[in-house]
């Protein structure tokens, strides 16, 4: 047995777990690339390294420093769909496999930065990797995960997107004691630290077998069939239907062009499947208003806001890894209630609290700036708030914004496809991320009355357009896409249309079968 075919010595559990634990890697190095330029950005040395301020640690070109950290994204919208592009022809496993190389190189050259220009193009090869990882985990995650607890497994993956900025903000806090602050060591270990992640992906991925939805698309149905059994632990009724609607699914799917992806974004497109460019729309917008929510702000810039509570710089980076930790709490919770109440549930009751949230922590901010004297006071229940964003989002917005897109597109465009939500996604944070210092320069804890504002607009947008996935398998979501956009139509056309794909998954199936039983026939007869 060979590297490659380690996983067959593996039981079901194991495979499970050993299927999430790269997952968890992966995701991981994407939340500490995150979260570890609020470290860097917070340290002297690297201030004047780019020259963005002065020796201090004074940031006096706030527009260059954004620059330095949004250009990351622009990295990871390229990655994300070059990424997708090529898991849907080399596989999964292989596209993370590649993706990491990315990522490691990128890691290194950040943390051998010399210059603003040497961080522009480290941070660029770094959004490459990142957004191939980012787009092709959740797909992974997906297309392996039973439907009833899709959701649930994949909020568990994401629990590493917070570990991984709560690692980075910890260990910037423990750095920041080293020469009290103003050690290279403090912002290029920082940013060395990320390889390591990288490392163990290159090291470790390739032993998982690959996606069975991906393995059937290309014709390889056998293997397709060997790993879903050895992933469900069975071969029964219920994996042997699910096995004919992925059959049944691959038969009508084609390879997808790079250039395809604008024809999709136009709406041109209609060969392999119906309202692809809503699809692709979705997904975008979803990801964006996430970032609008104010959750960058929280993350990135937490320190910032911290010390306009008053606290102190020990307390502001101690308070800034905490408040990064309680996402970890809230992923779980994630984990527990996405699949129970279902997507759209958990996208209104948590932009409904975080509506809230921001309008209590901006009217807190507001006390305290007309009175100063309060400020010590009020900075607690402020803070508070922070934390409870923090929570909040993590239970609902920080796992379904990633759910959604692996899960309403065909099985052979899906890594593609979900390369529209990390486009979004790095189009909200590489936004925000650049804009945030602005307008806490100059409006301040202001902003949070602006955030209020569109997590309210988020409640009516989500309740309209957006579809309900959780407990219907991701071949049978294709009936939702059928009609109009209005989630009442979706529903409607899901009862009506979906029996239809599992009646066609059942005729493929058979077919596929009567196929295998000629074959063998065949092989049985007497060689003349």
């Amino acid at each position: 047995m060979g590297f490659t075919t380690a996983w067959k010595g593996l039981s079901p559990a194991k495979l499970n777990i050993a299927i999430q634990t790269f997952a968890l890697i992966s995701i991981f190095f994407e939340g500490y690339d995150q979260g570890v330029m609020g470290g860097v950005n917070a340290s002297p040395n690297y201030v004047t390294e780019v020259n963005i301020g002065t020796a201090d640690g004074t940031v006096t070109n706030t527009t260059k420093q954004g620059g330095i950290v949004s250009i990351y994204y622009l990295g990871a919208i390229v990655g994300c769909f070059v990424g997708g592009w090529a898991a849907d022809r080399i596989g999964r496993i292989n596209g993370l496999f590649f993706a990491a190389m990315f990522a490691l190189v990128g890691g290194a050259l950040q943390a051998a930065t010399q210059s603003a220009d040497f961080i522009l193009v480290a941070r660029v090869v770094t959004g490459l990797g990142t957004g191939a990882l980012t787009g092709i985990t959740p797909v992974l995650v997906s297309e392996v995960s039973s439907a009833e607890h899709r959701g649930g497994f994949l909020g568990y993956v994401f629990i590493a997107n917070y570990l991984g900025i709560s690692v980075a903000y910890w260990l910037d806090f423990g750095l920041s004691f080293v020469n009290n602050g103003y050690s290279a060591v403090r912002w290029r270990f920082l940013l060395a630290f990320q390889c390591l992640p990288a490392l163990l992906l290159l090291a470790g991925i390739k032993m998982l077998p690959d996606s069975p939805r991906y393995l059937a698309s290309v014709g390889r149905n056998e293997e397709a069939r060997e790993v879903l059994e050895h992933v469900r632990g069975n071969y029964g009724p219920a994996v042997e239907q699910e096995f004919n609607e992925i059959v049944a699914m691959a038969e009508d799917t084609k390879p997808a062009s790079p250039i395809e992806f604008i024809k999709i974004i136009l709406g041109l497109d209609k060969t392999k499947g119906a309202h692809l460019g809503r699809r692709a729309w979705l997904c975008i917008w979803l990801q964006i208003m996430a970032s609008w929510t104010g959750i960058t702000a929280v993350t990135a810039y937490s320190p910032v806001l911290l010390r306009q509570a008053g606290y102190s710089e020990i307390k502001q980076n101690g308070l800034a890894g905490g408040l990064n930790t309680i996402g970890i709490i809230g992923t779980i919770i994630s984990a527990q209630i996405v699949d129970r109440y279902g997507r759209r549930k958990c996208l209104m009751w948590g932009a409904a609290g975080l509506f809230a949230v921001n309008l209590i922590a901006a009217s807190l901010y507001e006390a305290s700036r007309a009175d100063p004297s309060k400020a010590a006071s009020i900075a607690p229940a402020a803070v508070t708030m922070l934390f409870l964003f923090n929570l909040i989002y993590a239970s609902t917005w920080g796992t379904v914004a990633f759910l959604i897109p692996t899960e309403i597109f065909p099985s052979r465009m899906r890594a593609q496809g979900n390369g529209f939500g990390i486009t979004g996604w790095a189009i909200g944070v590489g936004w925000t991320v650049l804009v945030n210092p602005i307008m806490f320069e100059n409006i301040q804890s202001r902003t949070y009355f602006l955030f209020a504002g569109l997590n309210f607009i988020w409640i009516g947008i989500v309740y309209l357009i957006y579809p309900e996935t959780a407990n219907r398998s991701l071949e049978s979501i294709e009936a939702m896409f059928t009609t109009s956009p209005f989630y009442w139509q979706m529903e409607k056309a899901y009862a009506e249309n979906k029996d239809l794909f599992i009646t066609k998954a059942e005729m493929e199936g058979g077919l596929e079968k009567r196929k295998q039983f000629e074959y063998s026939s065949h092989d049985e007869l007497p060689q003349v």
